[in-house]
C-alpha cells in the first residue's frame, strides 16, 4: 500500500512515533550543517488555489529570504516549472508537492548532465505508478530530477531524511501561528464568559444560570470547565463571597441535568397492565390526553367509586373545559393569582400517575415548563416507609435525589420548584393541619408528617408549587383552604374507548364486534372509561375470540373477571411452569395461591386498604418472600413495587379485582365449608362472622349488609358474589370452585328478594346497582317490561308500582337522548312524577319541568339536586309553575352551593314577588354562582324588586349576561335602579329585555345611553310594547288584536260579529276563489304572523281546534299535511263537550286531565320557543301544556271548527 494513503487513514501521531521522528531528524541535520539555515520566516500557506501569489522572480541564482512555502494546492493549481538559466536553482523555491499519479508532469530534459537546480521533488507514488528509469549519459545523474520513490530503495534514504529536516522546522513555525490563533480564541471566549459570569453574579439575576441551551455537549462541558477555573481564581482572589456564589449558581444547571436525565429513564417507558407482565412501551407514543376538568372542592366524596364511574360516564361526552396536563398550573380564565397547589382527583386506575409521570417527562425533555427549574416526584408509597424517621425538607430531597446533594444544593426558596405527590389515599401519615407545628426552615428535621403539612399549608417553602393526586374519598384529608384549584380525572370518553380498541385491535371486524358488544352492556361499557378496565377486558376478548370463534362473548362483569383469572392462570402454567395451554389451569400450588390472594383481597377490604406493607401481609399469614412469588407469576392480578428508596409494597392490580378475589372467597369459602361470611357478629363489623348456613340465605344476606353500607361500598363486591352463583360461571371455574354452590331456585329467590328490596324506599343509587345485580344474575324481566312499555308508547305512570318506577329510572339513566334534554311531560307532568324521576334530573344536561304542577316541595328536592358534587344539571325550565316565594327560597339555596354549575334558570310565571328577588339578589351575589342566563318574565316583581335585584347585579360576582324582566311591572324607577347597577358593574350583561313594562320616556333614556356607554358591554336592549297598559297582573298584559284572513276561510265557516267569530255551517258560503283558502277541511288562519309575545283568549261550543301554524301549510286534499296539529307544520289545542282537551303535534295526540272550560287561552313566547295553552275559568288560567321547540318561521292563529260548533276571539 502507498504510505501517503496509508497516513491518510491514521489518526494524531502517538508519543512513541514522534520521538522515533525527532531521532532521524536529528541524524539528518548532522549530515547537512554545511547547508545555510532558513531565513526567520518561515510560513504553511493554507491558502486555496486563489489566493497563492505568482510565482518569484528570480535573478543571479538568489533565494528571496522568507519565500519557503509549502503548497497543498490541488493538482489543477500547480502552475508550469520555473524557467532556469544557468544551472542554478532558484533560492526558496523547494515545493512538496502533493499531487496524485495521473498528475505528475513528464520528466525534466536534462542537458550536459546538470541538475536544475530548486527541482527537487518527492513523489508519493506507489510502486505501480512509477514511470521507466531515467535515460543516463555518462553515468552522470540528471540534476533537478531528484525523484524519491517510496520503494525499498536504500539509494534514496539520505535525501528523504534531509525532506523530513525541513518539514518538522516548519512545523515548529506552524506551531506559532496556530497557537497565536488559539490564544487569541481563548481570549475571546474567555471574555465573553466572564462578561456572563459578572451579569449572572448580579443580585437581580435569578438563582441559577443555565448551559443546557448550548449547540453541542462539547461546547457545554467547556462553559462549566471555565466557571470551575473561574470559581478557583476567585478563591486564590481572596473573593471567598463571590465564589461561593458563583459556585452555587453554576451547581444548579448541571445538577438539573442530571435529575432530568434520571428522570426520563425512570418515566419515559411505561407497562401495560403491570411492570413485569409486558414489553415495555414509550409513554410518549401510547400517552392519549386523559379528559381533565377543572371544578369542585376538596370535599370527600365516599360512595364507593362504581357510582361515581356510573355518573361520570354520563357526562364525559358533554362539551366542558378540558385542562392538559402541562397546563395544571397555568391560571385559567376568569381566575386571578397564581395556583400553588393542584388537587387531582379520579377513582383507580383512571391514569392519574400516567400524568404525572407524563408531566414530569416533558419537563425532563425539555418540551414544556422550562421555567421550572426542578420536578421532584414523590408518591406517597415511597413516603410512607419513612413514618419513623426525621428529615429536613433538604435532606428529604437529597434522600430522594441524591443529585442534589452532589451538588451541594440546599437552598430552593429563590427555584422554580414543583413537588408532585402521587396518591394520597395510599398515605399512612397522621397528616394533621390543625395540631401540628409550624415550621418554616427548610432545613430543621423533623418527621415527615410535619414536612408535608407545613409544605402543603404553605408554611415551608411557599414559592414552591405542589400536585397532589388522591382517589376521591381522601381528598377531604387536606383542608380546601389549602387548595387552589381541584381538578378531576374522568378517563376515556366514548371516541377514546373505540380508539383504544382498534389501536389494539388491529383487525376492523373484530374491532367492530368488540365495541359494538361493550355498548350492548351498561356495566361494561361505563367502567370502560377507565384505562385499565379497558386493558382487562381487551386481555380477556382477544383471548377468548381465539378460542370462541363466532362464538358468545362474556356481558357481565363477574363473567368478564371470571375469564381474566382464567387467561392469567393459563399464562402462569405456561409462562412459567413450561405447560401447555391445554393442561388443566387449577393445579394445587395456583389453588393456594388463589386462596391465600383471596383471604388478602377479604381482609384488606374490609379495611379499606388498597395496597399493603409487610405487616398487612403478615395478619394475613403471608410472608414477604411467598407475596414476592405471587407477584412474579400472577403478574397481571398482583404486583409488588419496589422503588429505590423504599420497602417493598404490594398491591391488586385495580380496586375491582381486589373486590373480585374478595367475593370469589367469601363464596369458595360457603361452597367449600358451609361458612357463611356474610354473617353477623358482636365484635366486628357486622358483615364478617362466620356460621353455616343455606345459599339464599348468604345472597340475602349479602344484599341486606350492602344496602346497609351508607356510600355503596360493597355494591361491586355484592354483583361479583351474586355472579359466581350462576352455573356457567362456576363452570369456568371448574377444579377451582366446587360446582355446588348454587341452583336455579336458589337464584330465583335471590332475584326475587332483590325485586321486592327494589319496591321499598331505596336511594336512587341502591336501587340503580340492585338492577345490576340482577343483570349479574341474568334477570333482566323487569326491565324489559317497561322498556315494552315504552317503545309501545302506553306507559302509565298512574299504574307504575313503586319496582317498575325504579326500572324507569335505571332504563332512562342508560339513555343518553334522555339525559340531553329530560322533559318530565313525556311520562307524567306531576310533582309526583319527578319526585321519582328525580335521578334522571340530576344526571340530565337540561331539564324541562314547565307547566308540571310543582310546588314549593319540588323546590326543596331540586335543591338538592343543585347541591350535589354529581349533578350535571346545567339548563333548568321551571316556569309556568306555583313556585310562589317560598319555593325560591328553597331553589336559591341549592343556586348558592359551590357544587351547583346551573347556567341557565327560567321562572317566567311562577307567581313570585319582591321577596323572591332578594333571594336571587344573594344568589347573584355568590361568589360561587354561575348563573348566565335568567327569565323572571311574567312575574309581579314590581319597581321594588328590580331594585334588590339590582343590588345583586352590582355585586362583582355577578357574571349574568341575559335578564328577562319582560312584563314584570317596571316602571321608569325600576329603569333607574337598574341603570344604576349596570353602570357600577357594567362587565357582563348584554341582553336586558324590560317589554310590555311602563318605564317611560325617562327609563328608556336612562338605559339606552348604557348602549352608547363603552364602559358597558350592554347590546340589547328591548322596551317594545310598553305603556300603561302592560302594567296589568298575569299574562292579559301581552294581549294582542288579530285580524282574520278572510282569503283562508273554507267555505263551510261563516263569520259573524265583526269578522271575530267564526260558525261551522252546513250551507256553503260564496266566497271568492282564492289559492290560500282551504278547501277540502273547515279551517282558516290570521293574518298576523307572529314573532314575539302574544296573549289571545277564545271562547268556544261543540268541538274545535285552536291553532298556531306556519303559512305554508297545504290547504287542498284529504291528507294530514292540510290539518292542523296532523303534521310538523302546526301546533294545537282540541277542545271538546264530550272528549275534553287534547293537545296534538305531528299527528301525536295527548289527552289532558282537567276540568272544562268553555273560555281558553293561547300564550306564545316565540323567542322563548314555547306555545302555552290555558283553560281560563272565573278565578284564574289553568295551565293546560306548554310545546317547547325552536320555531323557524313566523306563527299564524287558526281555527279548525268542526260540524255544529263555533268558536270566538274575546275581547282583552
Amino acid at each position: 500500500m502507498d504510505q501517503s494513503e496509508d497516513r491518510e487513514d491514521e489518526g494524531p501521531p502517538s508519543k512513541t512515533s514522534l520521538r522515533g521522528r525527532r531521532k532521524s531528524q536529528t541524524k539528518a541535520q548532522s549530515k547537512l550543517k554545511e547547508r545555510p539555515d532558513p531565513p526567520d520566516l518561515s510560513c504553511v500557506s493554507m491558502k486555496s488555489d486563489r489566493s497563492m501569489g505568482p510565482p518569484s522572480n528570480f535573478k543571479d541564482g538568489q533565494q528571496p529570504a522568507g519565500s519557503s512555502c509549502v503548497s497543498m494546492k490541488s493538482d489543477r493549481s500547480m502552475g508550469p516549472p520555473s524557467n532556469f538559466k544557468d544551472g542554478q536553482q532558484p533560492a526558496g523555491s523547494s515545493c512538496v508537492s502533493m499531487k496524485s499519479d495521473r498528475s505528475m508532469g513528464p520528466p525534466s530534459n536534462f542537458k550536459d548532465g546538470q541538475q536544475p537546480a530548486g527541482s527537487s521533488c518527492v513523489s508519493m507514488k506507489s510502486d505501480r505508478s512509477m514511470g521507466p528509469p531515467s535515460n543516463f549519459k555518462d553515468g552522470q545523474q540528471p540534476a533537478g530530477s531528484s525523484c524519491v520513490s517510496m520503494k525499498s530503495d536504500p539509494s534514496v534514504d539520505h535525501l528523504i531524511k534531509e525532506k523530513r529536516v525541513q518539514s518538522d522546522k516548519r512545523h515548529h513555525s506552524d506551531l506559532d501561528s496556530i497557537f497565536m490563533l488559539l490564544e487569541e480564541k481563548l481570549f475571546c471566549f474567555m471574555k465573553n464568559e466572564l462578561k456572563k459570569i459578572k451579569k449572572n453574579l448580579s443580585p437581580d439575576y435569578p438563582q441559577s444560570f443555565s448551559t443546557e441551551g448550548d449547540d453541542d455537549e462539547e461546547q457545554r462541558r467547556s462553559r462549566e470547565a471555565f466557571l470551575k477555573i473561574t470559581v478557583n481564581f476567585l478563591r486564590r482572589m481572596k473573593q471567598e463571597e463571590l465564589a461561593d456564589c458563583l459556585q452555587s449558581k453554576s451547581r444548579a444547571p448541571v445538577c438539573r441535568r442530571k435529575v432530568k436525565s434520571n428522570l426520563k429513564k425512570k418515566f419515559q417507558c411505561v407497562f401495560e397492565g403491570i411492570p413485569k407482565a409486558g414489553n415495555r412501551t414509550l409513554l410518549n407514543q401510547i400517552f392519549t390526553e386523559l379528559y381533565i376538568t377543572e371544578g369542585g372542592t376538596g370535599e370527600v366524596n365516599e360512595e364507593h367509586e362504581i357510582r361515581q364511574i356510573e355518573t361520570t360516564s354520563r357526562k364525559l361526552n358533554r362539551p366542558e373545559t378540558i385542562i392538559r396536563q402541562v397546563d395544571i398550573f397555568k391560571v385559567p380564565p376568569g381566575r386571578s393569582g397564581p395556583i400553588r397547589t393542584v388537587m387531582t382527583k379520579g377513582v383507580a386506575g383512571i391514569g392519574k400517575t400516567v400524568l404525572t409521570q407524563k408531566f414530569t417527562l416533558d419537563w425532563a425533555e425539555d418540551k414544556t415548563n422550562q421555567d421550572i427549574e426542578f420536578t421532584f416526584p414523590f408518591t406517597f408509597r415511597e413516603l410512607n416507609v419513612l413514618k419513623e424517621k426525621k428529615f429536613s425538607l433538604v435532606e428529604l430531597v437529597h434522600h430522594f435525589f441524591t443529585e442534589t446533594k452532589e451538588a451541594g444544593i440546599h437552598k430552593f426558596n429563590k427555584s422554580q420548584v414543583v413537588f408532585i405527590f402521587d396518591g394520597l389515599d395510599e398515605c399512612r401519615l397522621p397528616l394533621d393541619f390543625h395540631n401540628t407545628e409550624v415550621l418554616t426552615d427548610p432545613t430543621e428535621s423533623t418527621s415527615v408528617e410535619v414536612l408535608l403539612t407545613n409544605l402543603i399549608r404553605g408554611k415551608l417553602l411557599l414559592s414552591a408549587r405542589l400536585w397532589i393526586t388522591t382517589r376521591p374519598a381522601a381528598a377531604n384529608q387536606i383542608p380546601p383552604q389549602c387548595v387552589d384549584m381541584v381538578t378531576e380525572v374522568r378517563g376515556f370518553t366514548d371516541s377514546q374507548k373505540e380508539e383504544y380498541f382498534r389501536k389494539r385491535f388491529r383487525h376492523e371486524e373484530q374491532t367492530s364486534r368488540i365495541i359494538s358488544h361493550i355498548k350492548t352492556s351498561r356495566s361494561l361499557h361505563s367502567m370502560c372509561h377507565i384505562p385499565v378496565f379497558c386493558w382487562i377486558t381487551a386481555t380477556v376478548l382477544e383471548e377468548v375470540l381465539k378460542t370462541r370463534d363466532g362464538g358468545e362473548l362474556p356481558k357481565t362483569l363477574t363473567e368478564m373477571y371470571v375469564h381474566f383469572l382464567v387467561v392469567q392462570s393459563k399464562v402462569k402454567n405456561v409462562k412459567y411452569f413450561g405447560g401447555a395451554e391445554t393442561d388443566p389451569h387449577w393445579n394445587p400450588e395456583t389453588k393456594k395461591m388463589l386462596k391465600s390472594l383471596g383471604k388478602l383481597a377479604y381482609e384488606q377490604l374490609k379495611k379499606g386498604n388498597l395496597i399493603f406493607y409487610e405487616s398487612d401481609l403478615t395478619e394475613c399469614g403471608i410472608d414477604i418472600q411467598t407475596a414476592s412469588g405471587y407477584s412474579g407469576v400472577f403478574t397481571q392480578i398482583f404486583r409488588e413495587e419496589t422503588g429505590l428508596y423504599q420497602d417493598k409494597v404490594f398491591c391488586f392490580v385495580h380496586l375491582s379485582v381486589q373486590e373480585f378475589l374478595a367475593a370469589l372467597h367469601v363464596h369458595q369459602t360457603f361452597v367449600n365449608s358451609g361458612f357463611n361470611l356474610m354473617s353477623e357478629e358482636q365484635t366486628a363489623p357486622s358483615w364478617f362472622t362466620m356460621f353455616r348456613s343455606t345459599s339464599s340465605t348468604l345472597y340475602q344476606r349479602a344484599v341486606d349488609v350492602a344496602l346497609q353500607s351508607p356510600n355503596g361500598h360493597l355494591d361491586l363486591f355484592l354483583r361479583f358474589l351474586l355472579g359466581l352463583s350462576l352455573q356457567t360461571n362456576q363452570t369456568l371455574l371448574r377444579g377451582l370452585v366446587t360446582e355446588t354452590g348454587s341452583s336455579s331456585e336458589t337464584n330465583q329467590k335471590t332475584a326475587q328478594y332483590i325485586k321486592k328490596m327494589i319496591s321499598e324506599n331505596l336511594s336512587p343509587e341502591k336501587s340503580i346497582n340492585l338492577f345490576h345485580c340482577l343483570n349479574e344474575l341474568n334477570d333482566c324481566s323487569l326491565v324489559e317490561e317497561i322498556q315494552q312499555s315504552l317503545r309501545s308508547g302506553r306507559l302509565s305512570t298512574d299504574e307504575l308500582s313503586p319496582a317498575q318506577w325504579s326500572a324507569l329510572v335505571f332504563i332512562l339513566l342508560s339513555s343518553e337522548k334522555d339525559l340531553d334534554v329530560f322533559d318530565l311531560k313525556k311520562y307524567s307532568a306531576s310533582e309526583e312524577a319527578l319526585l321519582k324521576l328525580l335521578p334522571v334530573v340530576k344526571a340530565s344536561n337540561k331539564a324541562l319541568l314547565s307547566g308540571c304542577n310543582l310546588s314549593e316541595r319540588s323546590c326543596e328536592a331540586l335543591s338538592s339536586v343543585l347541591s350535589s358534587q354529581s349533578s350535571s344539571l346545567r339548563d333548568l325550565d321551571l316556569s309556568n309553575n306555583k313556585l310562589k316565594d317560598s319555593g325560591l327560597k328553597f331553589l336559591s339555596d341549592g343556586l348558592k352551593s359551590p357544587h351547583c354549575e346551573l347556567n341557565e334558570l327560567r321562572l317566567s310565571g311562577c307567581s313570585l314577588s319582591e321577596r323572591s328577588c332578594e333571594a336571587l339578589s344573594s344568589v347573584l351575589s355568590s361568589q360561587s354562582s354561575s348563573l348566565r342566563d335568567l327569565d323572571l318574565s311574567n312575574n309581579k316583581l314590581l319597581d321594588s324588586g328590580v331594585k334588590l335585584l339590582s343590588d345583586g347585579l352590582k355585586s362583582p360576582h355577578c357574571e349574568l349576561e341575559t335578564l328577562s324582566l319582560s312584563g314584570c311591572l317596571v316602571t321608569e324607577e325600576g329603569c333607574s335602579a337598574l341603570a344604576s347597577a349596570l353602570s357600577s358593574n357594567p362587565s357582563h350583561l348584554r341582553e336586558l329585555d324590560l317589554s310590555f313594562n311602563n318605564p317611560g320616556d325617562s327609563g328608556v333614556k336612562l338605559l339606552s345611553a348604557g348602549l352608547e356607554d363603552p364602559g358597558w358591554r350592554l347590546d340589547t336592549l328591548r322596551v317594545d310594547h310598553g305603556g300603561p297598559q302592560r302594567m296589568r297582573l298575569g299574562l292579559r298584559k301581552y294581549a294582542c288584536e288579530l285580524e282574520l284572513d278572510t282569503n283562508t276561510v273554507n267555505t263551510n265557516l261563516k263569520l259573524s260579529d265583526n269578522n271575530r267569530k267564526v260558525t261551522h255551517v252546513t250551507e256553503e258560503q260564496s266566497y271568492p276563489d282564492h289559492p290560500d283558502r282551504f278547501g277540502d277541511w273547515s279551517q282558516l288562519l290570521c293574518k298576523n304572523g307572529l314573532t314575539g309575545r302574544c296573549y289571545l283568549e277564545f271562547g268556544w261550543k261543540g268541538k274545535v281546534y285552536i291553532s298556531m301554524s306556519y303559512r305554508g301549510i297545504r290547504r287542498k286534499g284529504f291528507t294530514n299535511d292540510c290539518v292542523f296539529g296532523r303534521n310538523d307544520q302546526s301546533w294545537c289545542l282540541r277542545c271538546s263537550d264530550d272528549d275534553g282537551y287534547s293537545v296534538c303535534h305531528s299527528n301525536r295526540e295527548t289527552s289532558i286531565s282537567s276540568s272544562v272550560s268553555h273560555r281558553v287561552a293561547v300564550y306564545l313566547d316565540y323567542r322563548a320557543g314555547s306555545l302555552s295553552f290555558y283553560s281560563d275559568s272565573a278565578k284564574s288560567l289553568i295551565h293546560l301544556h306548554t310545546f317547547h321547540t325552536t320555531f323557524k318561521e313566523p306563527l299564524y292563529l287558526g281555527f279548525w271548527v268542526l260540524p255544529g260548533s263555533s268558536v270566538s276571539v274575546c275581547r282583552l
